[in-house]
C-alpha cells in the first residue's frame, strides 16, 4: 500500500529530535525495540483502513507515542514542585535535602572518597564512624549505628535483643508504619515474641509489672506517630519505663520514629521527645528515620548505650542492613548542619510574616487566584494532629487542572477542596516560583 510506503524507517526516527534525546534515558536498543512496536502498530492501523489527512496526523504523533510507551514501562524519576503543605510527603519522597547540601556532594560523589580508608594510616576504617561519631555529639549517647531505614533498626535491635524470647509492648502501640509494616509482624520476622501489655487506651505501670516473667528479654516503646488517641487515655511515659526496665535488669528500646535528635521548639514539635531527651531519661537505645525531622537521606539512626549497640554492631544482619556511599555522605553533611545549628528546609513551614504574605499575594495576583488561611502539615507520620495555620494561594479551577499540573513540566502538585486549587507555597523553594506560576498558567490556557 502506497500508505504504508509514507512511514519514516525506525533508522531515521532514531536520529531525529525528539526522539534521540531519548537516548540518554532509555538507552538506544530499548529506543529502537519500541519505536519498531510503535510503527508494527500504526502499519495495523492503515491496513484496517485510515485517511491520508489522519495518517499525517499519526506520523506527527510517533515520537510521543514511543516516549509514552517508554514512560508507562520505565517512567523516569521527574523533580516536582510541592505545593501541598505537606513538608514530609511520603509520595514526594518525604525530606528534600537542602540545595547547600546537595551542592556541596558533588565533589564526592563524582570522584573516590576516603568512606572506608584513614588517610592518616593508609588503613580500611569503618564507613560509619563519621556519621555515627556525629549522632553522638548530637544526642549525647554513648554509641550510635546507621542502617537502611528505621523498620530495619527496629529489626536489627530486636533480632540482636530478644530473638527467641519475649518483648513487653503496650497495646496502645502495636501500630502499622508505612508500608503496611506493623509492629507485630516485625516482632515476629526477628525471631520475638509478642507480650502485649495493658489496654488500647489506658497502659499503667502496674500492667507492665504483671506482664513480667523469665522469658521477658526487652522492653519496647513505640511512638504511634501517625495516630492519636484522644480522651480516656493513660501510658507510661519513657522516664518511668526505664526505671522499671532497669529495676528488673531489662533494656528499654525506644522507636521514636521521627529522627528528632534535639528538642524542637515549634509548637508541633514541642511535645515530641527527641533522641536527647529520651536518652537522657535512661532509655537503652533509641531508633528513628533519617528522612523524616531530621531531614535527610533515607536512613535509620540507633543511639544508645555502648554495650548494647555493640550486640547490634556484631550481628550478621547488620552488615546486611548498611547503608552505602550516597545515603552516609548525604547524612554526614545533614548531620554537621545540624551540629551547626544551621536552619533545615521544614523551617520554611513556620514562615507567616509580612514576607511570606507578599510572597503569596504576588503569586495570586499573578494568577488571578486570592490569599485565604490554610493548613500544612509535618507529614511523614509526625504530628498528625498538629496543623500549622498560614497563607495559601486559592484558585478556582475544575478538577483537569489539577490533573495538568501533575502531567505538566515541571510538575505541580497542590490540593483541591470544594471546586478550588489550593497551593501552599511553605512547601515551595522561592527559587521555584517563576517555575511554579508558569507551569499554573500553563495548565490554566490549556484548559481554557
Amino acid at each position: 500500500m502506497s500508505q504504508l510506503r509514507r512511514l519514516p524507517a525506525v533508522g531515521h526516527l532514531l536520529q531525529e529530535s525528539p526522539l534521540a534525546e531519548l537516548t540518554g534515558l532509555y538507552g538506544r536498543e530499548a529506543l529502537r525495540v519500541q519505536t519498531t512496536r510503535v510503527l508494527d502498530a500504526v502499519r495495523a492501523e492503515i491496513r484496517t483502513g485510515i485517511e491520508d489527512d489522519q495518517l499525517a496526523e499519526t506520523i506527527r504523533e510517533i515520537p510521543d507515542r514511543v516516549r509514552a510507551a517508554l514512560e508507562a514501562e520505565a517512567p523516569p524519576l521527574r523533580r516536582v514542585l510541592n505545593a501541598t503543605g505537606i513538608f514530609l510527603h511520603t509520595n514526594l519522597g518525604r525530606a528534600p535535602l537542602p540545595r547547600e547540601v546537595v551542592a556541596d556532594l558533588a565533589d564526592r560523589l563524582d570522584a573516590y572518597c576516603d568512606l572506608e580508608m584513614s588517610l592518616d594510616t593508609g588503613r580500611r576504617s569503618d564507613r560509619g564512624r563519621r556519621v555515627e561519631n556525629l549522632v553522638r555529639a548530637l544526642t549525647g549517647a554513648e554509641a550510635a549505628l546507621v542502617v537502611n531505614n528505621n523498620a530495619a533498626a527496629l529489626a536489627l535491635a530486636l533480632s540482636s535483643l530478644a530473638s527467641g524470647r519475649e518483648v513487653l509492648l503496650s497495646r496502645g502501640e502495636l501500630v502499622e508504619i508505612g508500608g503496611s509494616f506493623r509492629i507485630p509482624d516485625i516482632l515476629e520476622a526477628s525471631g520475638a515474641r509478642l507480650v502485649e501489655v495493658g489496654t488500647t487506651n489506658r497502659t499503667r505501670l502496674a500492667d507492665y509489672e504483671r506482664a513480667i516473667r523469665p522469658g521477658v528479654s526487652l522492653v519496647l516503646k513505640v511512638y504511634p506517630s501517625n495516630y492519636r488517641i484522644q480522651g480516656f487515655v493513660e501510658e507510661v511515659d519513657p522516664a518511668t519505663l526505664a526505671d522499671f526496665a532497669h529495676r528488673h535488669g531489662l533494656p528499654l528500646l525506644v522507636d521514636e520514629g521521627s529522627g528528632m535528635l534535639r528538642a524542637e521548639p515549634a509548637p508541633p514539635l514541642s511535645r515530641h521527645q527527641s533522641f536527647q531527651d529520651l536518652i537522657e531519661a535512661g532509655c537503652d537505645l533509641v531508633c528513628g528515620s533519617g528522612d523524616k525531622l531530621l531531614g535527610g537521606p533515607q536512613a535509620g539512626l540507633i543511639a544508645g548505650r555502648e554495650s548494647i549497640v555493640a550486640r547490634l554492631r556484631e550481628s550478621p544482619l547488620y552488615r546486611a542492613l548498611r547503608p552505602g556511599r550516597l545515603v552516609l555522605t548525604a547524612l554526614d553533611a545533614v548531620l554537621r548542619r545540624h551540629l551547626a545549628a544551621r536552619p533545615m528546609p521544614i523551617a520554611a513551614l513556620w514562615r507567616d510574616g509580612e514576607e511570606h504574605r507578599r510572597r503569596v499575594e504576588g503569586l495570586a495576583d499573578r494568577l488571578g487566584g486570592k490569599v485565604v488561611r490554610g493548613s500544612a502539615y509535618l507529614g511523614g507520620g509526625s504530628a498528625p494532629e498538629q496543623e500549622i495555620e498560614g497563607w495559601v494561594m486559592a484558585l478556582t479551577a475544575p478538577g483537569d487542572v489539577a490533573a495538568r499540573l501533575r502531567q505538566g513540566e515541571p510538575p505541580v502538585v497542590g490540593y483541591q477542596r470544594e471546586g478550588r486549587l489550593f497551593l501552599d507555597l511553605r512547601t515551595v523553594d522561592p527559587e521555584d516560583d517563576q517555575a511554579l506560576a508558569e507551569a499554573v498558567e500553563r495548565a490554566l490556557a490549556r484548559r481554557s
